[in-house]
């Protein structure tokens, strides 16, 4: 092949090859939204998030992660955060809440990045690990199936292989399952491994590597009547208490569930029908 055509294959490679990523102006905005394909930052200019003094029935896992982020945010040493448990109560609510607190008090950026993403955490790190800025990498809703392999790309987040996580750097994780995998594939590892101790370990292992978890459980019907409660103080919405508390049983009942998040359903309406908009 002569030197013609070798140029001809260089130059072509060269525009396939993609561009090296541009980190964003991050002074422009406090919040971001990591992509694939092709790899960006996106900055978001409004989030979608509520006030901390909203937020309620988790005052000791509000309390717990609040410090470890502003420890963080003041370049003193932090730990992964893995907040688990029942649907609704107000995980990634809090975790952008007091994003929304400490960064009021310390520059922080949140960057959000999903599961299916997580093969790219390594660009994504080395991008993050040249700036000053000090970051939350934010996964909501994290899990994993019987055939995903994604959870080993956790594992560079959380210990960061022979470079190390950037110092730049924490992960807050939010997950209805203790320990991300499901149960009945742990158990399937058991009974089939040549060695079931170490196959288990492996995967359950993946939740350990995070220094905090953060249990969330379901809430009683006064912290659900109290959620309401603050909800119509803090937007101005008018309602007599029996009428709320009638309504609001009778919503919760129609659910079949009673969460934070059913909390805010029955409010949206309420607000709606009482022509209060919400911002």
């Amino acid at each position: 092949m002569n030197e013609a055509a070798l140029n001809r294959i260089a130059d072509a490679l060269d525009r396939m090859a993609p561009a090296p990523l541009a980190a964003p102006d991050f002074d422009a905005e406090s919040a971001f939204l990591w992509q694939t394909e092709p790899d960006a930052l996106l900055p978001v200019r409004k989030v979608s998030r509520i006030d901390i003094s909203l937020l309620v029935g988790i005052d000791r896992s509000r309390d717990t992660l609040l410090e470890n982020t502003r420890q963080f945010a003041r370049g003193l040493p932090a730990n992964n955060a893995l907040l688990w448990g029942a649907r609704g109560m107000g995980k990634s609510s809090l975790v952008k809440a007091i994003h929304a607190a400490v960064a009021t008090e310390t520059p922080l950026k949140i960057i959000e990045m999903q599961r299916e993403d997580l093969p790219s955490v390594a660009r994504l790190l080395a991008l993050l690990g040249k700036s000053d800025h000090r970051f939350l990498l934010f996964c909501d809703d994290l899990s994993f199936s019987h055939d995903d392999q994604n959870y080993k790309s956790l594992k560079a987040v959380l210990d960061g292989g022979i470079e190390g996580r950037p110092d730049n750097v924490l992960f807050y994780a939010t997950s209805n399952r203790r320990h991300l995998m499901p149960r009945d594939m742990i158990e399937n590892e058991r009974s089939t491994a040549i060695n079931p101790s170490e196959a288990v370990e492996e995967k359950v292992s993946l939740s350990d590597r995070f220094g905090l978890w953060l249990g969330f459980h379901p809430c009683s019907q006064d912290e659900y009547l109290t959620m309401i409660h603050r909800y119509c103080e803090a937007y101005g919405v008018v309602i007599e208490d029996a009428d709320l508390r009638a309504e609001a049983i009778e919503w919760q009942a129609t659910r079949g569930a009673r969460s934070g998040r059913v909390a805010w359903q029955y409010f949206t309406d309420l607000a709606g029908r009482k022509g209060v908009k919400l911002p």
